[in-house]
């Protein structure tokens, strides 16, 4: 899109919290310097808390994030530079800055040598450049919503996750692998997708939205079932915006503390809701459109009107405190013949449904037992399918089983494993 000139009457703040980027300890007196788009610098230090105080940077007015037909940019970049002696330098190119608000830039200090002086590191570390933001580049903001009656096998209960690992790219792409804090994911996408001048309610229906689709992707297992090692990508053909080592604004980080155990769900179900949104200006979608979300939260609406708004009636926000790391449906141990329980059922259900495709594999009685005719089954699906013919249900088989089970529900419009349904409280 093409950017405009406009004068900077507004002025936003920008601070700097430095830390080690492997265990997440402060670091102390890392000295920045802060290149404005004008070309003046200011020089500070983020002192002996880690934190450095916030400075004020010249950036165009609050009214031009708030109107979706405006043309021109309606933030302030800079470059910043920051150092300190044992440690690689840090780059980052093109933090925001909008009128009004507060702006935190991570530094993530990666030592250059231990304690004995020894040099650890050889090549420098790559810059960061944070693209220009994606409300105003346009384009899709979330994958579309997965086919309802298609999941891999999910989870027995919802979790929030202490972590959570992004594929930087598309998901068969060759790309990078991050691990952050959820609460640090939520913030970086709320900061990647919206503006924090919008009203408080948009901002937390949106951030619900980000939250709830991210544990729908958790919960449902997507990318597991599939052979992949990540929960989620950055790719807003599939999942949603994430900029690793941007900036982030203080409303993104003030509501994500404050509802990141929260999600959206269906009344009658437990499985987090996959709230598919857009832009709803370049970009049109079944879900929620981010700039209507302004109109709605300035009509008065709260941010649960503005969700029933787009996603219908019937839903609601839960809060868990069931905060943990990511679990897997796997159960642990490899199935078996003289195995038994759910887990021995969930594959006799699904290998059933597969044998619509696949009618030489047979179908089993699904009693929970893992007996010779199921281990036989199991063999033929093994043999199908690449994976080594032992009749045993390890971590490949079953992840295997659940992903060809989601196509044939796809193929065949049938419903696939669930969880049992719970009532809300």
């Amino acid at each position: 899109m093409e950017q405009a000139a406009v004068q900077n009457t507004g002025t936003g703040m920008l601070q700097f919290r430095s830390y080690t980027a492997s265990e997440a300890y402060p670091v102390p007196d890392v000295q920045v310097t802060v290149q404005r788009s004008d070309g003046t610098t200011i020089q500070l230090s983020t002192g002996s808390t880690a934190l450095s105080e916030a400075i004020s940077i010249p950036c165009p007015p609050r009214s031009l994030s708030l109107s979706p037909d405006n043309t021109i940019l309606p933030y302030a970049t800079c470059n910043i530079h920051a150092e300190k002696e044992g440690y690689l330098p840090v780059d980052v190119k093109g933090v925001q800055i909008f009128d009004t608000i507060t702006s935190v830039q991570p530094l993530d200090m990666i030592p250059a040598v231990d304690q004995n002086g020894a040099r650890l590191v050889s090549e420098p570390a790559e810059d960061t450049n944070i693209p220009v933001h994606k409300l105003f580049a346009g384009g899709r903001s979330s994958g579309q919503s997965p086919i309802e009656a298609c999941r891999a096998r999910i989870l027995s209960t919802p979790v929030i996750p202490n972590k959570i690992t992004v594929h930087l790219g598309r998901p068969a792409a060759s790309a990078q692998n991050v691990t952050v804090s959820f609460r640090d994911y939520i913030k970086n996408v709320a900061s990647s997708e919206v503006y924090p001048t919008w009203p408080e309610q948009a901002l937390r229906a949106n951030i619900h939205a980000q939250i709830s689709l991210a544990l729908n992707r958790v919960f449902t297992e997507w990318y597991k079932s599939k052979g992949y090692n990540f929960q989620i990508t950055n790719s807003t053909s599939y999942d949603q915006y994430y900029v690793h080592g941007r900036d982030i604004f203080e409303p993104m980080d003030r509501i994500t503390d404050d509802i990141f155990n929260t999600y959206v769900r269906r009344p009658g179900t437990i499985d987090p809701y996959y709230t598919e949104y857009c832009d709803g200006k370049s970009v049109t979608c079944n879900g929620m459109k981010q700039w209507g979300t302004v109109t709605l939260a300035e009509s008065g609406k709260t941010a649960l009107e503005i969700l029933k708004y787009y996603y219908g009636n019937n839903l609601e926000i839960v809060r868990t405190n069931n905060i943990a790391d990511i679990p897997e449906s796997y159960p642990g141990t490899p199935l078996r013949i003289g195995s038994t329980g759910e887990a021995v059922r969930t594959i006799q259900r699904q290998l059933n449904r597969i044998a619509k495709d696949y009618p030489s594999f047979g179908t089993l009685e699904v009693d929970g037992v893992y007996g010779q005719s199921t281990a036989d089954v199991v063999k033929k699906f093994q043999k199908q399918f690449g994976l080594t013919q032992d009749g045993v249900v390890g971590r490949s088989t079953w992840y295997q089983i659940s992903y060809v089970d989601c196509n044939n529900c796809k193929k065949h419009r049938s419903a696939c494993d669930c969880a049992e349904s719970e009532r809300p409280e």
